[in-house]
């Protein structure tokens, strides 16, 4: 019978006990309806004789065991958040419930005609209603709830990074903004093109926006694919900077609630502890390095979810959690999921040796499960997965090369040392991990390893799983590994959350006993930690460590130790330990986050000319041609993107890899992920369709550009000569075109060459000095370009007549843009924080060599008469066979018709699309549909339908089970009559167990909200 028919349950005012006493009132009548339905007569509950105690319980049979109750807790240690210690097994601990004596049945209302009375079968809906009840009488017992840890864990870390942005004067508490790194460069401008594709009904699939047109899914897959992110649908444009910071803020608070979830359902723990390991996840080491990183922080997030899902398919071979979660992960960011998944691995194999019933069969039986949720998660996720892996083929990242040599990059002490708090984050070409969690962790690691209740096994799985990442992390090989095989690009040791949560939760097995251990045990992890510090401060040498650290490590130390010592004086004191602990938990953390994380630029800055850039961009639509626009004084070469503009230049890790090679040979800036229209002449702007060109500052007036509007300083200039984005050019143009003479003006001179035009670069100067600086003075007043030769020059400044300007990345090798140089002026060129001899060839752009090559090349235009993101139509006419030549980067995605006829599209140049044609006149089309899309929609529908068919599955053999085990313990159900005469149930001979733990299930109810229910 439910409490409430007991009388035990007192009425309470508030929200949470009526919708209990609603819900203990819908049990009454459903148990009622069932007692009608089974014929049987409406039970009158007795109350239970003032003689009949717990001491003195009801006489059964001779052989059935007396059983003692135990002694009840004190009210202090049921509060909630207090450490709850670990039952007993059912055959020795009893709850209350199954103590209390049985009321005898009187005579008159037994059923007559039978002897078996049919047991009731509590329904999972009854047993949560009872778990709720309990917990909550605990609860209104006690200073904290249950959840009272989830939500600090949440909440902390949130209120710190608002605290740290109120201290930055972060929008909108001042005029900075969080915009760091890739964010600033990447994120912010993919995730304005995206809200500008959700807002004005853009296509998801391409966008000519970056980088002369790419795969947007691609891009998406990569860098958006959060679900949060289509909530910019709301977004207003001005606020997407914001959408991000604050995302980022809440994201953090995630983790730790994430974390701290793991711990109180795998720990079976309602501590309140579980917030303080949780505020360290959040706000570690590697989220104080990569927290502006917003396209990882989901896989954060979802990891301790993942584990606890991985956690389940072993015990209890329950599997979906785990494929959901891992695939939401996969889905949100492949490459952090990859390295989920190889951990995944890993720790499958670790629960199998820790698992003290695995037998063979359960072996085999998790291994094909694993196998197949895995499987399964990845097939959810296959509509962004597969096309992502398509378009990586074409990236740098694409070339795997397996390392040839075993190098080590540092020793483990130094690793270890980056756990003192306040160590300055790796985020460069080093390969530093950052595992900073709190520098308590020194302490508990140790207490760990000496806590006698803590078995060695897992001690030695644990350790095996710690000392294998700092392999990972020191060593070349494993860290290809990880990386998915490929040495990262700055960012070092991206998988150390997994050995953050790793370390978290072997510190918090220490913390489960800590009431329980010796002050000695304490004192001598106290010591440890102590000492491993001073012995940092003596043979650590790096700079990311200010002599300050150590100190500061120290004092925290010596606070965690005050902490346990108030916490193990006794009960009266737990409440202050825990509120100390949280305060010096929350100080440590965010110290930590503010002294090594949040840095900011000018908001302003990032902002100021985008609306006189969107207004110029605006007035260029419709246009009767395509086109492309470049500004010339950008902050990104994402620019198009953040502004919505059709643009050349692009930085993205799904750069197309040989177009970023003939950008480099074209004399235009690129590397390995990056490639733009810095360095590019006006034959170039020409190739590309660059029709359009924003300035910062007004351009001398040549005939070769027109000044078409300004906007508050931005000036609008249209290029004169623009070729097509389509045009013909003969079967050997590839041929006779030499791109590979070393110097861009040679390769640009060889493309006049190839169309039989006047060339475009004259050389009008090629000398060397034995000093850092080379001077020249121009005989013609035109636009000058130089090209330097020395690779080992990264930075040269021009000093001409109109002032100075800085080159960067010189030694990447494009075309330094000197611009106009007026006639009798001297031009200097200076190579700046370098001793290396100053050498370059200097060129005079030639007007009448463009207008030569433009006229050649648009004889036979393509000439467009409709285009869109994912498609163009136009029309050619060519008297000889040979090629329509396109400036659009080559993807097998695109699906080419000429006159109706589908027909293969070719790589030109290795790098655009070209299409074989006929002589004579043709239409031809061209559709873009990602490469894999279509396979990956397929896939990630029939592994949804397949997950739901295996839920169904299960949820129809479970409830199969169920019925069956109830109609074996009603048929096992016998009465007997004890000494007073009462009829009593019990089991015959031989059934005693399933008796019992039918008992167990039906009547005692789970302290734990974990129990099954």
């Amino acid at each position: 019978m439910i409490e409430e028919e007991r009388g035990t349950l007192q009425k309470k005012s508030g929200s949470v006990a009526d919708l209990l006493a609603e819900m203990e009132t819908a049990v009454a009548k459903v148990e009622a309806q069932r007692e009608q339905a089974a014929g049987q007569l409406a039970e009158t509950q007795l109350e239970v004789p003032a003689e009949c105690t717990a001491q003195e319980p009801v006489q059964r049979t001779a052989k059935a065991p007396e059983q003692k109750r135990p002694e009840p807790e004190p009210e202090s240690r049921k509060a909630a958040g207090k450490p709850e210690p670990k039952p007993e097994p059912p055959e020795t601990a009893r709850t209350p419930e199954q103590e209390a004596p049985r009321t005898p049945e009187p005579e008159s209302l037994k059923p007559h005609g039978s002897l078996k009375e049919k047991p009731h079968r509590a329904t999972r809906q009854e047993k949560r209603a009872k778990k709720r009840l309990r917990r909550q009488e605990r609860e209104d017992e006690g200073l904290l709830h249950s959840a009272d840890a989830l939500i600090a864990a949440f909440a902390i870390p949130v209120v710190i990074m608002l605290i740290i942005f109120v201290q930055r004067g972060i929008f909108p508490f001042g005029e900075e903004t969080f915009l760091r790194t890739d964010m600033y460069h990447q994120y912010a401008p993919f995730f304005s093109e995206f809200q500008y594709k959700l807002t004005h009904g853009g296509s998801l699939l391409y966008s000519w926006d970056v980088g002369m047109g790419v795969n947007f899914s691609a891009l998406y897959a990569y860098y958006l694919a959060s679900p949060v992110n289509w909530l910019l649908f709301l977004c207003p444009k001005g606020l997407v900077i914001e959408f991000m910071t604050y995302q980022i803020v809440l994201k953090i608070g995630l983790c730790g609630l994430s974390m701290a979830y793991y711990l109180r359902k795998h720990c079976r723990t309602n501590d309140f502890g579980i917030a303080f390991f949780g505020i360290f996840y959040a706000l570690s080491g590697y989220m104080a390095a990569y927290s502006w990183n917003i396209m990882w922080l989901d896989c954060i997030i979802l990891f301790p979810l993942i584990v606890l899902g991985l956690e389940r398919l072993v015990k209890d071979g329950k599997g979906m959690l785990y494929c959901l979660v891992l695939g939401l992960s996969i889905l949100s960011n492949y490459y952090i999921s990859i390295m989920t998944c190889i951990f995944m691995v890993l720790y499958f194999i670790a629960l199998l040796v820790l698992d003290e019933e695995m037998h063979w069969e359960k072996f085999v039986g998790r291994g094909f499960q694993f196998a197949v949720y895995s499987l399964l998660s990845g097939g959810l996720s296959a509509v962004v997965l597969l096309p992502e892996i398509f378009a990586l083929q074409m990236t740098a990242s694409g070339d795997m090369s397996f390392p040839k040599t075993f190098s080590q990059y540092f020793p483990i002490f130094d690793m270890i040392a980056r756990h003192i708090g306040n160590v300055e984050t790796e985020i460069g070409l080093d390969h530093w991990p950052n595992v900073y969690c709190g520098v308590a962790v020194l302490m508990f690691f140790i207490l760990y390893l000496l806590c006698k209740r803590i078995s060695a096994k897992e001690k030695a799985v644990y350790c095996v799983m710690l000392l294998f990442f700092f392999a990972s992390f020191s060593f070349n090989i494993l860290n290809f590994i990880w990386h998915g095989f490929h040495y990262p690009n700055s960012l070092p040791c991206r998988q150390s959350y997994i050995y953050i949560f790793l370390v978290l939760f072997v510190c918090y097995r220490a913390y489960m006993y800590l009431r329980d251990t010796p002050w000695k045990y304490v004192t001598a992890a106290f010591a440890g930690a102590v000492v491993f510090v001073l012995l940092a401060q003596k043979l650590v040498t790096e700079d990311h460590f200010h002599f300050i650290v150590y100190y500061v490590a120290i004092l925290f130390l010596a606070l965690y130790l005050g902490a346990i010592a108030l916490y193990q004086k006794g009960e009266r004191y737990y409440f202050p330990a825990l509120f100390y602990a949280l305060a010096v938990v929350s100080i440590e953390a965010a110290v930590n986050t503010a002294v090594t994380s949040v840095t900011t630029t000018s908001r302003t800055a990032y902002t100021d000319d985008n609306a006189a850039v969107e207004e110029l961009v605006d007035t260029l639509q419709p246009n009767d041609t395509f086109f492309r626009v470049e500004k010339v004084t950008r902050k990104t070469k994402n620019d198009g993107a953040w502004m919505h503009f059709p643009s050349v230049s692009l930085f993205s890790s799904t750069a197309n890899a040989d177009l970023s090679e003939l950008f480099k040979k074209l004399g235009c800036e690129s590397s390995t992920n990056a490639y733009s229209i810095t360095g590019s002449t006006p034959l170039i702007d020409a190739l590309f369709s660059v029709k359009y060109g924003l300035y910062s500052e007004k351009p001398e007036d040549t005939s070769m550009r027109t000044a078409i509007g300004e906007q508050d300083g931005i000036w609008l200039y249209q290029n004169n000569d623009t070729l097509p984005v389509g045009f013909y050019v003969a079967p050997d143009f590839e041929s006779r075109w030499d791109l590979e003479t070393g110097n861009p003006a040679d390769v640009q001179n060889s493309l006049a060459d190839a169309v039989g035009a006047e060339q475009v670069l004259n050389l009008v100067l090629d000398t060397t000095t034995e000093g850092s600086d080379l001077t020249f003075t121009p005989e013609t007043g035109g636009e000058y370009y130089a090209y330097v030769g020395n690779k080992k020059i990264e930075k040269v400044t021009a000093t001409t007549w109109k002032g100075t300007k800085t080159f960067t990345n010189v030694d990447r090798g494009y075309l330094l843009e000197l611009g106009y140089c007026a006639a009798g002026e001297a031009v200097t060129l200076t190579a700046e924080d370098s001793k290396e001899e100053m050498w370059a060839d200097v060129y005079r752009f030639s007007e009448n060599g463009l207008g030569s090559v433009t006229a050649k090349l648009s004889a036979h235009p393509w000439n467009l008469t409709s285009w869109t993101d994912t498609s163009l139509k136009g029309s050619i006419s060519c008297d000889q066979e040979g090629w329509l030549f396109t400036t659009i980067p080559f993807d097998a995605g695109w699906k080419i018709t000429v006159d109706g006829r589908e027909q293969e599209p070719e790589k030109v140049l290795d790098s655009f699309v070209g299409i074989w044609l006929s002589a004579g006149n043709h239409t031809v089309s061209m559709e873009y549909t990602p490469k894999g899309l279509i396979p990956g929609t397929l896939i990630s529908a029939a592994s949804a339908v397949l997950l739901a068919l295996i839920a169904a599955g299960g949820h129809l053999l479970r409830r199969y089970r169920e019925d069956l085990k109830y109609e074996q313990d009603e048929e096992a159900y016998d009465p007997y009559v004890d000494e007073d005469g009462a009829p009593e149930q019990t089991a015959p001979s031989g059934s005693g167990k399933a008796y019992s733990e039918h008992l167990e299930t039906e009547q005692t109810e789970p302290d734990h909200p974990d129990e099954r229910e």
